[in-house]
């Protein structure tokens, strides 16, 4: 089929989606097995619940933030003030181990996939809907299970104690990073959903702190701040893509990002201190740390020759000021520079690398049991370690399961990756001949690339793109879009 004959039909989202899956070595489909298992766990879960040999927090007022559309919740928050001024936090992981059992038909599936996949156009959930969305999920209003990380935060951000045990609870309410974020940012009043509950508002102003004292303590041991563009195709319900949305970086988010940091740490810590494996989740000290040198140099800064994440850190914060508009197009090639994470074990008297971009030392993934498998099985280590059991996992079977968590993850990030662009290919398929503004995002042996400013589409220059540099601003002509490849062609106008 050629580029323009592409445009005489509407090509179905949802089949692409389904096999850019399979073709990634996905399986988007629950078999029979797993189908008959979901209904045997969802007539017995209720109970779970009410269980009484867990702690009762059903009257602390939790409440959790995600995206608008989200229904598989893993975590929720609560925070106090204690008389010595500290912050006492809570964070709630939604208990899925004790509704998918290790080597069930669920737990295999969801290892084969090790994640779900969020195309935009359709959620690949790692776990049936029954549970994901429902019985593991922490929707409001009803009795979960959780694995609770409580922590005494300073106002420092130094985190003075931690804890973690079993307890169950009650989501108070369901928030979206959308409204919360522009409430906290200062950009509208208070939320009729934060007004609507008693006490939510100083509830998460109080959150809010601990948030900015936690992130700013690791700000200062050289945490890195990227700011990379994501659009997310919007479909209607007739499968048409109407927009690209992008993913705005505000104080809800990086509220949730600071707690989630702050428990997979303690997740990790406690493992450690239980002397016990651990599936921790890093990103090494970057190979390309000259690249990273060569890229200051270019806007006339320097860094120091041996990789140095304060000095990044500080780099970033301050091109991000000095020039805001080519930020995300540095922060995307700094991440690649880092190189992508990935999960290794550590086992008991080991000495495990750290995570360079967060600056800490232990880390695990722990706060998405509902999403990533690799979240899973560290509840499992927890749960174990908790009780004084033995690892419910021998180390080359995690040294196995991480290996899989980490190729799958980015077979994860390629599909999602492919689908923006089939999207993007066909929000711009009808506007062949119309002239954008562009900046320039990549050039090498394989082509010049650049993405257009609105909407925010990636495409490769085919024509003109001889002198072109990295970050130069210029003008493009659409020539051709390919939705099923996910092709997008333009000229240098």
């Amino acid at each position: 089929m050629s580029r323009q004959s592409a445009h005489h039909h509407q090509p179905d989202l949802y089949a692409i989606a389904r096999q850019t899956m399979i073709d990634a070595g996905f399986e988007p489909d629950f078999n029979q097995a797993v189908l008959e298992e979901v209904g045997a766990v969802s007539a017995g879960a209720r109970d779970l619940a009410a269980a009484a040999n867990v702690r009762d927090l059903r009257e602390l007022l939790w409440s959790s933030i995600d995206n608008t559309t989200s229904r598989d919740l893993d975590q929720v928050e609560y925070a106090e003030r204690l008389p010595s001024g500290d912050i006492r936090l809570l964070i709630g992981i939604a208990d899925v181990d004790a509704f998918v059992s290790k080597s069930s038909a669920i737990d295999k599936h969801a290892e084969q996939n090790c994640t779900s996949v969020y195309t935009g156009v359709k959620t690949f959930a790692m776990l049936p809907e029954e549970l994901s969305t429902d019985l593991t999920s922490l929707v409001p209003n009803e009795d979960r299970r959780v694995i609770v990380t409580e922590m005494v935060v300073g106002s420092d951000g130094s985190v003075k104690t931690s804890d973690i045990y079993p307890a169950k609870l009650r989501n108070r309410a369901k928030l979206s990073y959308e409204i919360i974020g522009d409430w906290l940012d200062g950009k509208s009043p208070v939320p009729e959903v934060v007004k609507s509950v008693a006490g939510l508002e100083a509830q998460l102003k109080l959150q809010q702190q601990a948030a900015q004292a936690l992130g700013e303590l690791r700000k200062e041991h050289g945490a890195i701040e990227l700011e990379t563009i994501q659009a997310t195709p919007v479909v209607d319900e007739s499968g048409r893509v109407v927009e690209l949305e992008v993913t705005e970086q505000n104080a809800a988010r990086d509220l949730i990002a600071d707690f989630m940091i702050a428990a997979n740490v303690a997740m990790a810590e406690f493992l450690e201190d239980k002397g016990g494996p651990l599936l921790r989740r890093v990103v090494r000290t970057p190979k390309y740390w000259s690249r990273i040198v060569e890229m200051a140099a270019e806007v006339g800064e320097q860094l120091p020759a041996t990789p140095d994440s304060r000095a990044l850190a500080e780099f970033l914060q301050r091109r991000k000021a000095a020039d805001p508009i080519h930020f995300p197009d540095l922060s995307l090639a700094v991440v690649k520079s880092l190189g992508p994470g990935e999960y290794e074990v550590q086992m008991p008297g080991e000495e495990g690398e750290g995570h360079f971009g967060l600056a800490v030392d232990d880390y695990s993934h722990s706060t998405a049991p509902n999403r990533r498998f690799a979240d899973l099985v560290t509840q499992r280590l927890v749960k174990a370690a908790m009780t004084n059991q033995s690892p419910p996992y021998e180390g080359n079977e995690l040294k196995e399961i991480a290996r899989r968590c980490t190729e799958r993850g980015d077979a994860a990030r390629k599909v999602q990756r492919k689908m923006r662009k089939v999207a993007a290919a066909l929000l711009l398929r009808n506007q062949i001949g119309k002239k954008f503004d562009a900046i320039v995002t990549g050039v090498s042996e394989k082509g010049t690339y650049a993405r257009i400013i609105s909407p925010p589409v990636d495409g490769r220059v085919m024509r003109g793109e001889q002198g072109l540099r990295v970050g130069d601003k210029t003008l493009v002509r659409l020539l051709s879009t390919d939705p099923e490849r996910g092709f997008i062609d333009f000229a240098r106008a």
